[in-house]
């Protein structure tokens, strides 16, 4: 049950994240410069050579600019998620979170408050991009026609989708102990979960060039978080996008919870170590 405490924790480490967000204002461009650049040069180089025949949940024929939109959506909340946790490494080794952790409050709940922020943050950025979009839609700069109930009926998937992501990265940042090697663990991360993925390809033009690389994309929890945005765009429901993302998130939350418990976790004190006081 939460009580006061726990409301003025949540308040705190909400606010925290966002004036964090809105004072690292290099943070803010950068989320949108990289799918811009993704969106406007690539899109515009794969266009005639990447013609998309129909398929759920397109109805006809789409410009490849279209098919981009949800993978890049993604990509932030990716990225997002991988800075939220190498951010988590400092506060957990000198920041705020070093003091959270030692609270008689639950572990659990610190750290969901933590992944809530950055969800809301992340969603920040993507709604951001996708308003972007929508200028160059109306100045006819490229032809994206997404509907606007689409941008409405997309929060939900955002917020799972990000959820999971951001669960990812800190369950990933609790077994690395040196802030510095957190940077080569993203890289590790972010690039392969992209990539295999049915960000930039169709699952169907993938499984006919290499059915090996169809089945790796298949097993990647990133390609069932584009298309579950990719369906609710377009106002569809993706169940099996739905289930496997909110599964991955519910699983990694686990693993994060577990593992930053310094009684058990991958935070756990060596045998024979002494205790600080």
């Amino acid at each position: 049950m939460i009580n006061v405490h726990m409301a003025r924790a949540f308040y705190g480490i909400v606010m925290r994240e966002f004036l964090r967000f809105f004072q690292q204002r290099a943070r803010f461009f950068s989320a949108l410069v990289r799918p811009l650049i993704w969106l406007l040069v690539f899109s515009a180089g794969w266009r005639q050579t990447q013609g998309l025949a129909p398929y759920p949940p397109y109805e006809t024929y789409i410009p490849y600019e279209v098919y981009m939109i949800p993978g890049l959506c993604a990509m932030i909340q990716l990225f997002n998620g991988m800075q939220s946790s190498l951010s988590m490494i400092y506060d957990r080794e000198m920041g705020s979170m070093r003091v959270l952790l030692t609270t008689p409050l639950p572990r659990w709940f610190i750290l969901l408050s933590r992944l809530m922020a950055s969800v809301a943050v992340s969603i920040l950025q993507v709604y951001a991009f996708l308003g972007i979009a929508f200028l160059f839609t109306y100045f006819e700069v490229l032809d994206l026609d997404i509907d606007p109930i689409g941008y409405l009926t997309v929060l939900p998937a955002l917020i799972v989708s990000g959820f999971m992501l951001g669960a990812l990265g800190m369950a990933l940042s609790s077994t690395v102990k040196q802030l510095e090697n957190f940077a080569g663990v993203m890289n590790f991360v972010i690039f392969p979960m992209f990539f295999i993925s049915s960000a930039l390809f169709p699952l169907w033009r993938i499984k006919d060039l290499s059915y090996a690389f169809y089945q790796f994309c298949q097993y990647n929890p990133f390609t069932y978080a584009v298309e579950l945005i990719r369906f609710a765009l377009h106002g569809q429901y993706y169940g099996l996008g739905a289930l496997v993302v909110c599964s991955t998130a519910l699983i990694a939350f686990t693993v994060a919870v577990y593992s930053y418990d310094p009684a058990r976790g991958m935070q756990a004190q060596p045998k024979g170590a002494k205790r600080a006081g």
